[in-house]
């Protein structure tokens, strides 16, 4: 499987490269400050629906509690020293606001269900929410769609507010070992061995459902072949490229929105 996407560059060009962080404390306020990030950038691009929606992020040492958004505050105000810290009991450890019940529901489960994974990202966003309904799979039609191909689940029911941990885990059944979920009538949900690459699978998961109901309102799409629609796989959907594509992004909101950070 390819780790990078190839390039040409100057000989004394580096490729940027997934930070490994040795000091607990450090690599904390990483996670929290690529976590506040995302939060302002879902914002940004519309993925706020009143209270709904939460990004998680797996503490480095205290590996059964996550890092998550207070419960009640609009993503675009999400800063560092808001973010609240849940264990897998539902208590908040750290902070002063409540924790959203059905962020707890689903992301427990999903942080014990997949150690492999640092950040799970999950929001009522239009397009994904609209896809969802459908109680389908997405098709490779693009370049960029085929990141999920054969690497999302679909959890085919709804009953309501996921507040039953049994929910959860039935949710982290349908997701696997994949990337994505759709979760259906309800939306996406990504997950990532980085903040950043949960936060930009799910960016361009909302924008590839966007992307085939267009098509299919204007049309009959015409599929990527398997062979073709594989291969773009293990070059776009890499867990190198997720993490690689939200840099340009991260550096675009810090430097709009500064406060993110305090």
């Amino acid at each position: 499987m390819a780790d990078a996407m190839p390039i040409k560059a100057p000989k004394s060009f580096q490729m940027p490269q997934i930070p490994t962080i040795e000091d607990p404390a450090e690599e904390r306020l990483h996670r929290k400050q690529k976590l506040a990030a995302a939060f302002r950038l879902f914002s940004k691009f519309g993925f706020d629906e009143g209270v709904a929606g939460h990004i998680t992020a797996r503490d480095p040492e205290r590996l059964d509690h996550f890092w998550v958004n207070p419960f009640g505050m609009h993503f675009s105000h999400v800063r560092v020293s808001d973010l609240i810290l849940v264990n897998h009991q539902g208590e908040v450890v750290e902070g002063e606001y409540p924790v959203n019940g059905a962020a707890f529901a689903i992301h427990s489960q999903v942080h014990q269900a997949r150690p492999d994974c640092v950040a799970a990202a999950h929001a009522h966003s239009l397009y994904g929410k609209t896809w969802s309904s459908l109680g389908r799979l997405l098709d490779p039609l693009t370049q960029d769609s085929c990141a999920f191909y054969e690497d999302h689940g679909l959890f085919d029911d709804f009953t309501g507010v996921v507040y039953d941990l049994e929910e959860g885990k039935r949710i982290c059944y349908a997701l696997g070992n994949r990337k994505a979920v759709i979760l259906r009538n309800h939306g996406l949900l990504t997950v990532g061995g980085t903040v950043d690459e949960a936060a930009w699978w799910f960016i361009t998961m909302e924008r590839t459902c966007q992307s085939q109901l267009l098509a299919e309102a204007a049309g009959e799409p015409i599929k990527i072949r398997h062979e073709h629609a594989a291969l773009t796989q293990q070059q776009v959907g890499t867990r190198m490229a997720g993490w690689f594509q939200f840099q340009p992004l991260y550096a675009r909101i810090v430097k709009e929105q500064p406060d993110l950070l305090e």
